[in-house]
């Protein structure tokens, strides 16, 4: 069993089955632990008829930092500081979604593959999925990389406080001061949680995934979301 204690998910699964309009819906508060893996079999590649689709959306909590990426400046000596900065808010939205869309693939695909699925259809049911994010990025109009104990930045803008590639703090604005000042920590405050929250659905129109139980999406997200951690978030 794996512990990531950085934050919780609230890995929350709604969907319909193909011809019934009851709501199926599921919230489970997980601590990341992961003991047990998703063994469902997927069997075929068809389509669900057209128009139709089963949808599970999750909910991504309680981050306490944020990669580089995932923020973004209009700065262009940021950006020339910092290349992994995304340079506009839809640049950073669009690396989050690529990211959490890559990692359910992944997750899905080694799940086929363990089921002895051909590449065929693999590719098939992978074809049939979309994931969908929203995500507000944080806006970092000042950086101070790696800052000393002693060191002070300007705050009459939002700044980003980064510690190798990652945004771990911002320096809030205190008028009578105007500054973030690193030894007291006084305008020093963690990555507000707007900007560390990542929401979305995923959405099949393959006709064996789309009957598949909330226990198993969440698995699947669960385990989407602990290579996650194990990487950019981690």
């Amino acid at each position: 069993m794996s512990h990531f204690p950085l934050f919780q998910i609230d890995a929350r699964t709604d969907g319909t089955e193909p011809n019934d309009n009851k709501d199926n819906e599921t919230s489970a508060t997980c601590l990341l632990d992961f003991a047990g893996n998703c063994n469902a079999t997927v069997t075929g590649c068809g389509a669900m008829p057209a128009g139709q689709a089963s949808t599970r959306t999750f909910n991504v909590t309680g981050l306490r930092t944020s990669p580089v990426p995932m923020v973004y400046s209009t700065a262009p000596t940021i950006q020339a500081h910092f290349p992994g900065i995304a340079t506009t808010e839809g640049g950073a939205q669009a690396f989050v979604s690529r990211l959490v869309m890559q990692t359910v693939f992944d997750v899905l695909e080694s799940q086929a593959r363990s089921a002895l699925l051909p590449d065929a259809v693999i590719t098939a049911i992978l074809d049939q999925l979309n994931v969908d994010i929203t995500y507000r990025p944080l806006s970092c109009d000042k950086v101070v990389r790696d800052p000393t104990r002693e060191q002070v930045m300007a705050a009459e803008k939002r700044g980003c406080i980064i510690i190798g590639n990652t945004v771990t703090e911002v320096c809030t604005h205190v008028a009578a001061a105007g500054m973030c000042c690193m030894p007291t920590q006084a305008t020093v405050a963690p990555v507000p949680v707007e900007h560390t929250s990542v929401s979305g659905t995923l959405s099949t129109r393959n006709i064996i995934m789309a009957t598949w139980s909330a226990d198993i999406w969440r698995n699947v997200v669960n385990r989407a979301l602990r290579l996650l951690t194990s990487g950019p978030f981690g």
